[in-house]
């Protein structure tokens, strides 16, 4: 029944959950409730299709199935034993169990997937006498367990592979932002498409490319061929089909300009061939540059939108990373003025000395990295 409603749950990273529920809301989710790590909410199976599709800030979209208490692993197998999970998949098709756990009741994570694995393959031996292969890369069948404490939760995983993986970033850098992270940056940066956009240091073009997806209304899962609701019993390729159509049809490009360089020519390289493959090849300009000495791509008197991912310093002496911040706060301050500036970065000593004060501060994190994005308004010279 494609007009039933269920509940859905899309995970992120931390600190992006506001913005997915903005994104929800745009595509027509009900009953949204942000948790840690994700946003809960209603709709039917077009908006399960449309979800992965098109949310920019999404890793994973679930569909919990059953949520229980224990505090054995018996407890588990006996939870799982008792999904319909037929209703899905077959014996012939294969499975796979994904777990996250952070409880001092469970602390073997790969321990608690093996119980849900044995519990399904065991249902469909006693109704079928045959039990379903394992693959962890291409299940027909991805199963997610959450455990918090003794609160478990049994999901499908309607996406498959994760949805940060857009299909466009084929080359990297060392230590490229995820494409879920950069995207979600620029969402509560607050920059508009109508509004110029400039990254300095822009690497492997990760910003570039989200900017220029957004700007171009263009879904973040365009290039991907499999999802993997599409391998489940009621998958309907109409529908699945509709919903690309209406999704892709809507976006309009943005006037303004999105502009990128990087002192490293490979790094160049890397983000033109990124963004060729992500169509945006004639939407976003790129060079080789040195953000201190080139001048702004702007006419004199126009403002715009900076956002930075400048190096925390893995490769760099804190002498030398400390000079590097200094010199980014005063390139800012003097040929940027009347623009509004973003910087994300994990080294809080190193933030200090670009001299700046920031209008803004969030809290967020890049893997295990606790960082900031900070946010400047660059004032504008004042006339004598």
């Amino acid at each position: 029944n494609t007009s039933q409603t269920f509940l859905i749950t899309a995970k992120t990273l931390p600190g992006l959950e506001g913005v997915l529920a903005e994104e929800l809301t745009a595509i027509g989710a009900r009953d949204i409730e942000p948790l840690a790590l994700a946003v809960r909410f209603s709709g039917t199976r077009e908006l399960l299709y449309r979800a992965n599709y098109s949310l920019r800030t999404a890793l994973r979209v679930l569909i919990p199935l059953h949520e229980f208490t224990t505090d054995r692993t018996s407890g588990i197998y006996e939870a799982a034993r008792d999904v319909p999970w037929e209703k899905y998949s077959g014996p012939d098709n294969s499975i796979a169990v994904d777990a996250a756990v952070s409880s001092r009741t469970f602390t073997n994570g790969n321990f608690c997937a093996l119980k849900v694995k044995d519990a399904v393959a065991d249902r469909f031996k006693d109704s079928t006498g045959r039990r379903p292969g394992v693959d962890t890369e291409n299940p027909s069948l991805r199963i997610n367990l959450r455990i918090h404490d003794t609160s478990c939760v049994l999901s499908l995983d309607s996406s498959g592979e994760s949805l940060h993986r857009r299909g466009y970033r084929l080359e990297k850098n060392e230590a490229p932002l995820s494409e879920v992270l950069a995207a979600g940056l620029l969402l509560l940066s607050g920059w508009k498409p109508s509004v110029p956009l400039l990254d300095p240091m822009c690497g492997s073009g990760t910003f570039l490319a989200e900017a220029g997806l957004i700007a171009c209304g263009i879904p973040p899962g365009f290039l991907r061929k499999n999802y993997g609701f599409m391998n489940w019993r009621d998958f309907d390729p109409g529908l699945w089909k509709r919903v690309r159509d209406e999704t892709s049809s809507r976006g309009t490009p943005s006037p303004a300009g999105i502009y990128g360089s990087d002192r490293d020519p490979a790094a160049v390289e890397i983000s033109l061939n990124n963004l060729k493959r992500a169509g945006l090849a004639n939407r976003v300009t790129v060079k080789r540059a040195v953000f201190e000495e080139a001048s702004s791509p702007l006419p004199p008197g126009s403002f715009g939108h900076i956002i930075m991912n400048p190096p925390y310093g893995k490769r760099l002496h804190d002498d030398e990373l400390n000079g590097l911040y200094k010199r980014i706060g005063d390139t800012l301050k003097h040929k940027y003025p009347g623009w509004t500036a973003w910087i994300f970065s994990s080294n809080l000593e190193a933030v200090k000395h670009i001299g700046l004060r920031s209008s803004r501060r969030i809290a967020l994190r890049n893997g295990p990295l606790e960082c900031r994005l900070l946010g400047f308004e660059l004032f504008p010279h004042q006339k004598d």
